[in-house]
């Protein structure tokens, strides 16, 4: 429901986004009367199959794939293990290693550490002080070694987005696998599998307005990967189980509206993400919005403003009725600062005042607003809250 000034503003889409009432009502008869088994043979399982089957071949459309490359799964870290550990375990007795970059998500990261732990070999390609990863470091360290390339399409924390066409072909051209995480793209940027070279995506339903623990990855055909568990055929074996056909149905309607949407969303949450900044920079000089030289998508700005420390800005903005982030939500519970302005050579005391702030289907124009005039205060205030923090600390040392 559209907000107003006067209501909570939620700035965390790119954390979770609520669920879209179309797919709440889409998914709900089969929390109730159609509760079938698909493996089953009677009719409440043939009706569950049927039921799976649009469903996989609704995500199939909306991404440009056939019916048999798409696996739902619990959600995009899930995809994101399958894709990269699938592929490295089928592959790795003649290509040991994988390449990917250090501002993935932490899904992406810790798989390829542990391919490292397995044995393998983990490459890491370089990103620029934008956060765009160097492509021309990229393909240097792409060779027939390789068994899967992982480079996101979207960076979670600042938007960025990736040239993950160019890196695709050259993992293709040297006969690696390209893997690419969605998860942050799908429903903000083209995409047509048909014509891309990638192998391996995934995305995440609670994205893009369907309940969380839904995902689904994309698996080009011909394409062999191992899977994580073991117990059953569904799925063509790639990931066993009893299928979720209630979130299955929710995730595909999600995935139409997504992409239905998509162009007019963007450039609606485009232009209110460029009032933000243009405001937050007016009003606060010293402020730092990161990535902002680079392509970025439409919903994610990352602002740091120094002399703060990112806690105590979301504390100011929490007690306006304002919600925020310091990064991934993955992340949020972490002191440390971000790998990914880390990456990018940002300054640990500007990456830890680092606040994101995602746009999406809550954000209304006087809402923005408000967010933009009242973010000066809120800044003398978080100065405050970090005052009589370093205060508090030094006095402890006493």
């Amino acid at each position: 429901m559209p907000q107003t000034a006067s209501d909570f503003i939620y700035l965390d889409h790119a954390a979770t986004t609520p669920v879209r009432q179309e797919v709440l009502d889409a998914m709900l008869p089969f929390l109730g009367n159609r509760f079938g088994n698909p493996s089953s043979m009677h009719r409440w399982g043939r009706d569950a199959r049927v039921a799976l089957d649009e469903a996989r071949e609704r995500v199939a459309g909306a991404l440009g794939a056939r019916v048999d490359e798409i696996c739902f799964t619990s959600g995009g870290t899930e995809a994101d293990n399958l894709a990269i550990l699938g592929a490295w375990h089928r592959r790795r007795a003649e290509r040991p290693a994988v390449v990917t970059s250090p501002i993935e998500h932490k899904a992406v990261l810790a798989t390829a550490h542990q391919v490292a732990r397995e044995g393998g070999e983990e490459r890491i390609a370089c990103v620029t002080p934008d956060g765009v990863v160097d492509v021309a470091d990229a393909e240097r360290l792409i060779d027939e070694k390789v068994a899967v390339v992982s480079i996101m399409w979207v960076n979670n924390e600042i938007g960025t987005v990736q040239d993950v066409p160019r890196i695709g072909a050259a993992a293709r051209a040297r006969g690696a696998l390209m893997h690419t995480d969605a998860v942050q793209a799908f429903g903000k940027v083209a995409l047509d599998l048909s014509t891309l070279p990638v192998d391996l995506l995934s995305i995440s339903g609670h994205k893009i307005g369907a309940p969380k623990g839904i995902g689904a990855m994309f698996v080009r055909r011909g394409v062999q990967i191992e899977p994580l568990f073991h117990g059953g055929a569904q799925d063509r074996g790639r990931r066993p189980g009893t299928e979720n056909v209630a979130y299955a149905f929710a995730q595909a309607t999600a995935a139409e509206l997504a992409v239905r949407d998509r162009e007019k969303e963007q450039a609606r949450l485009r232009a209110l993400r460029d009032e933000l900044e243009n405001a937050i920079l007016a009003a606060v000089p010293d402020a730092i919005v990161h990535g902002l030289k680079a392509p970025r998508v439409g919903h994610i700005t990352s602002v740091s403003v120094p002399g703060i420390d990112a806690e105590s800005l979301l504390m100011a903005l929490d007690l306006e009725g304002i919600g925020a982030s310091a990064g991934s939500a993955c992340q949020s519970g972490s002191v440390s600062p971000s790998h990914v302005l880390a990456a990018m050579g940002v300054r640990p005391e500007i990456a830890t005042a680092a606040v994101r702030m995602s746009l999406g289907s809550l954000s209304s124009e006087e809402a923005i607003r408000h967010v933009a005039e009242r973010f000066p205060a809120l800044v003398r205030r978080a100065r405050d809250f970090s005052g009589l923090a370093a205060e508090s600390a030094a006095l402890a040392q006493v």
